[in-house]
Formats: structure tokens, sequence, C-alpha cells
């Protein structure tokens, strides 16, 4: 157990840290090829912000533990809800002023009841994977459209502003490029070792491992990135990472899991675990959406996220235990 404590303590800061330098790189290298902001920020740091997921999720699924993958993906989006935005609302409250992030968030929301729907019989197949990842295929290209278009919308200055407040050389980011995705996969790989190892060790599932552990660990960089956003008063920014992400992980992070290697899953995992991801995207939805008005996260409600995260995950504990 020694080890597989020294493999969590490295491998999740290493793995996170080294995340982070793989966005800065490609997003630098992609900057001095005159890449508009907009593209950067809603396709390179949208899936930089899933990269520890997917890398986690396909070591995951290549040593046959898919409660992890599934787990990570899924616990992710119900971390990236409950407690990155909830936390970031009760720090300051979150208004949606982009049109942008309002096309997104049915985007989003179709995508959970898809994936939902897919896991009702209890299988994730190939069939199914492939499947999410045909739509992460449209996904991506429709990112492509909307970046090229140029737009004026306030997510895109606020991209814009961050992109162009970095001045590196293209060899300083290509080396942060290459050194973090060496250091993401390494890292990823001790992660999910140690992960399996404290399951076995604890005698509780590795999906448990995944939806707690692994889940909040990998959503540390999206609350880091909420938390600095609002704080600059970039409210369409800190939203749509968190949107971003969470189509990223559903569509990619589960694609690829699947293809790796279908499995069953609990009825208790989509009972329990599914539907509070559908519930959760749900209320975001109707939240920021607005009904005849602005949308926002207030306070308040981003409290009543944070309190049901901190529930969820004291049940996932203590249900492993009984």
């Amino acid at each position: 157990m020694v080890l597989a404590t020294i493999a969590i303590l490295v491998g999740l800061p290493v793995m996170l840290w080294s995340a982070g330098k793989f966005v800065d790189g490609a997003a630098g290298v992609a900057k001095h090829f005159g890449v508009s902001p907009l593209l950067i920020g809603m396709l390179i740091i949208g899936f930089g912000t899933s990269a520890p997921e997917i890398i986690v999720s396909i070591f995951a699924a290549l040593e046959g533990n898919s409660g992890i993958a599934l787990g990570n993906a899924f616990g992710s989006n119900i971390a990236n809800i409950a407690l990155v935005l909830g936390l970031t609302a009760v720090v300051s409250p979150i208004a949606v002023r982009s049109e942008i992030i309002k096309r997104e968030l049915p985007i989003m929301l179709a995508i959970v009841f898809i994936a939902a729907w897919q896991l009702m019989d209890l299988t994730l197949s190939k069939d199914d994977a492939f499947t999410l990842l045909g739509l992460f295929v449209l996904l991506v290209g429709w990112s492509i459209w909307q970046g090229m278009k140029g737009s004026a919308d306030p997510l895109a200055n606020e991209y814009s502003e961050q992109i162009e407040s970095t001045s590196t050389t293209v060899k300083t980011n290509v080396v942060w490029l290459l050194t973090g995705l060496v250091l993401l996969i390494a890292s990823s790989r001790i992660l999910v070792w140690g992960a399996v190892e404290y399951a076995a060790f604890f005698g509780v599932s590795d999906t448990i491992i995944g939806l707690t552990v692994i889940a909040i660990g990998t959503s540390l960089p999206e609350l880091a990135a909420a938390l600095i956003a609002v704080r600059k008063n970039e409210h369409d920014l800190a939203l749509g990472n968190i949107i971003g992400s969470n189509m990223f992980n559903t569509l990619a992070v589960v694609g690829l899991a699947g293809t790796i290697h279908p499995t069953a899953i609990d009825s208790s995992f989509f009972y329990r675990d599914i539907l509070i991801m559908v519930g959760v995207s749900v209320a975001l939805f109707l939240f920021c959406i607005g009904i005849k008005k602005q949308g926002r996260l207030n306070r308040l409600e981003g409290g009543v996220f944070v309190i049901g995260y901190i529930a969820y995950t004291w049940y996932l504990i203590q249900s492993s235990f009984i």
C-alpha cells in the first residue's frame, strides 16, 4: 500500500501539472500559426482540459479496469458541474452572456441524454462507443466551424484576452507540448496502477475509485481555471471550459474506453451515478439558459450544487464499506 499511496500522491499532481503545460504548449503553437483565439479556446483548450480523463481512461481500459474509465468520465462530469461550478458560483455568481454558450448548453444536454440512453441496457458496447466517437468528430467539426467564423461573441473576446496574455517562443511551446504529453502519459499510468491497488486493498469496486478519487483529482484543473476566470470577470470562459470538458468526457473518454474494452455496468451505476449526471446537467441548463431573463448561476444554486456533491460523495464512500 505504501507504493500505491506514493503512486497516487505523485501521479496526480504531476498529471495535473503536465496537462497544463501540454495545453499551454498546444495553444502557443496554434497561436503562432495564426489559428483564431476562439478556435484555440473551443478546441485545443477544451480538449486539453479533458486530457487527464482521456489518458487515465485509456490506460484503465487497456488493463481491463473499465470501472475506473467510466467512473472517471462520468464522475468528472458530475464534479465539474456540482463541485467546480458550484464552488465558483459561491465565490462569484456566473452570468451567461455568450450566445455560443447558449448554443453549446443544449448540445451538452443532448450528448448526456444519448449516453444515458445507450447505457440503459447496462452495457457499453463497441457500437455505443463508435457512435459516441462519431458524434465527437461532428462536435470537433462544429467547433472548427465556429472558430473560423471569427465571432464577436463575449466568449471569443475572453479567449482572445487569455491567449494574447501569453508570449513565449515557438521552440518553448513545442518543448512544453512534448514534455507535457510524455509526463501526462507516464503519470496517468502510475495513477491508474495506484488506484487499482487501493481498490483491491479496501475491497471496493474500481468504479467507486474512479467516481471519487480520480474524478475529483482530474477535475482540479477545471476548478483552478474557473476560479481564475471569474476573478477576472470572465464568466463565459469559466462556464465554456466546463461545458467543453463535459462534452469531450462523454464522447471521447467514454467512446475510447468502450472501443478498447466493451463492458457491462452495474445497475447501481446507472440508476445512481448516470441519473445524477443527467440531473445536474439538466439543472445547469435551466439555470444558465434563462427564462425571460439573462441566465445565471447564483450563490444559492451554487451552494445547493456543492452540498449535493458532498452528500453524493459521502454516500458513495459509506455504501462502499457496508
